[in-house]
C-alpha cells in the first residue's frame, strides 16, 4: 500500500470514529443516569447485583438498560434466564432491555479471544448501534479488575457512575480500594459501595453466621468517605434461583436478601431521581395523588392543563391550547385559555415558565419532557382524566384527584 493510500485509510477510519463518538454522545445523552457495576475481584456476586438491580429499578416503573461488558465471561443471560441467539436488545419485562455478547455467539461455551482495541470497538459498537432509546437508568456490568472495560465505559461515557460491589473479608477489601483509586484516577465519580453476603441468615432457625465477617465494606466506605448503600446478607435460595435463571427478586423478593437490596435501590432511587420521578404507576388501577409530593403550601400558584375540546387533551405535546389556572389560598382566582405555541422539541418547559407555572397536570408526558419541566421547578402530574380542566384542578386542590397510567411515556 502506498503512503497516499495509507493516508486515505487512516483518515476513513478517523472519520467513521468522529461519525461514532456523536452517535455514542447523542445515545448518552437520552439516558438520565449511567452506573458501572465493578469489582476488585471476582465471586463476590457482582453480576448478580447488577442484574437484579437493573431489575428492581424497572420494577419500579423506571426505564432500564443493562449491558454486560464482561465479554470474556458474560453471565447476565444466564442470571436473567435469557437463552438462544436473540437481537439485541433483549427485552425482559415491561422496562428492561439487555444487551449482552453471550446472545451472539452460537456456541455458549466459546471462548472470547479478543485483545483491547478489539474490546474497545465492541463497547462502543453496543453504545452506538443498540436503540436504547430514552432510559432513567443504564446499568453496565464489567468484568473484575481495571482493565479495558471499565476503563471504556470511563472514557466513553463522562458522566457515568461506579458501584462497586465487594465481600466483608480483607482480601476483598484490599482489592476494591484499587477500584476506587482506578475511578479516582480516571475522574469518575464513585456512587457507592455494597457490602455482599454480608453474613448468613440460617434457614432452618434464622440465627446469623458471619461467614465471611460483616462490616468491612460499610468501615472501607467510611475510611475512604465514599458513600456505603447497604448489605446483602448471603441466601442460599440465591444459588438456587441464579442456577434456574431466576433474579432472587423475582424468584423470593421477601427474603431477607431481597429486602436488603430494596433498601439500597431505594437509596439509589432517591439520590438519582427528582421527587416526582420516585413513584411511577405500573399498574392500570387509579390510585390517589400523594399531597406529600405537591407543594400546596405556596400562598399562590399557577396550574396548566391541555385542551382539547373541553376536556383534558390526553396527548401533552399536541393539544391546541391550554387552560390556565390562577390559584390562591386552594381557590381558583383566575382562569385563561391561551393557544399553545408551535409545536417544537423543549419548547413547551420553557414557555411555561415564562407564564409563571408551578404545575402541569397532563393525561401523558415523554420522560424527557419531563426531565426538562423539573428543571424549571415546575411540577408535573401525569395520568389525569379526561375531565373538564375546572373539574380537574378542584380535584386536586381538594386532594381528591386520581391518577393512572402515563399514557404517552415514550
Amino acid at each position: 500500500m502506498s503512503t497516499r493510500e495509507t493516508s486515505k485509510s487512516c483518515d476513513t477510519k478517523g472519520a467513521t470514529t468522529q461519525i461514532q463518538d456523536l452517535i455514542i454522545r447523542g445515545a448518552m445523552e437520552k439516558i438520565k443516569n449511567k452506573f458501572i457495576v465493578m469489582s476488585g475481584k471476582g465471586g463476590v456476586g457482582k453480576s448478580s447485583v447488577a442484574a437484579n438491580l437493573a431489575i428492581a429499578l424497572a420494577r419500579s416503573g423506571y426505564t432500564v438498560g443493562l449491558l454486560d461488558i464482561d465479554l470474556h465471561g458474560p453471565s447476565i443471560p444466564k442470571i436473567l434466564g435469557l437463552r438462544g441467539e436473540l437481537s439485541l436488545p433483549m427485552i425482559y419485562g415491561d422496562n428492561l432491555k439487555v444487551v449482552s455478547i453471550e446472545s451472539l455467539l452460537q456456541d455458549k461455551d466459546s471462548a472470547v479471544i479478543w485483545r483491547g482495541p478489539i474490546k474497545l470497538q465492541a463497547i462502543r459498537s453496543f453504545l452506538a448501534d443498540i436503540e436504547w432509546g430514552e432510559l432513567d437508568y443504564l446499568i453496565a456490568d464489567s468484568p473484575p479488575g481495571t482493565g479495558d472495560e471499565p476503563l471504556t465505559i470511563a472514557q466513553e461515557i463522562s458522566d457515568a457512575k461506579a458501584i462497586i460491589v465487594t465481600t466483608p473479608q480483607e482480601i476483598s477489601l484490599q482489592d476494591i480500594r484499587k477500584s476506587i483509586n482506578f475511578c479516582w484516577q480516571v475522574k469518575m465519580e464513585v456512587f457507592g459501595i455494597i457490602e455482599n453476603m454480608s453474613g448468613f441468615i440460617c434457614p432452618h432457625c434464622g440465627a446469623g453466621i458471619d461467614l465471611f465477617k460483616t462490616g468491612g465494606g460499610e468501615r472501607t466506605a467510611r475510611e475512604m468517605k465514599i458513600p456505603f448503600l447497604g448489605k446483602i446478607p448471603f441466601d442460599t435460595q440465591i444459588v438456587e434461583a441464579t442456577d434456574k435463571g431466576l433474579p432472587y427478586l423475582v424468584n423470593d423478593k421477601n427474603s431477607e436478601a431481597g429486602k436488603a437490596f430494596d433498601e439500597i435501590v431505594k437509596g439509589i432511587i432517591e439520590r438519582t431521581l427528582p421527587r416526582k420521578f420516585q413513584h411511577r404507576v405500573q399498574s392500570t388501577e387509579k390510585i390517589p395523588v400523594q399531597l406529600g409530593d405537591i407543594p400546596k403550601e405556596v400562598a399562590g400558584m399557577k396550574i396548566a392543563i391541555p385542551v382539547d375540546g373541553g376536556r383534558l387533551a390526553s396527548h401533552f405535546g399536541h393539544c391546541r391550547e391550554f387552560a390556565f389556572f390562577d390559584v390562591e389560598n386552594n381557590t381558583i382566582k383566575n382562569r385563561t385559555i391561551v393557544a399553545a405555541p408551535p409545536h417544537e422539541p423543549g419548547l413547551l418547559p420553557n414557555w411555561m415558565h415564562e407564564h409563571g407555572v408551578n404545575v402541569v397536570i397532563a393525561g401523558g408526558m415523554g420522560q424527557r419532557a419531563q426531565g426538562l419541566f423539573a428543571q424549571h421547578n415546575i411540577m408535573v402530574i401525569t395520568g389525569a382524566s379526561n375531565l373538564p380542566p375546572e373539574d380537574i384542578v378542584n380535584q386536586y386542590l381538594n386532594g381528591t384527584i386520581v391518577t393512572g397510567p402515563n399514557v404517552c411515556d415514550h
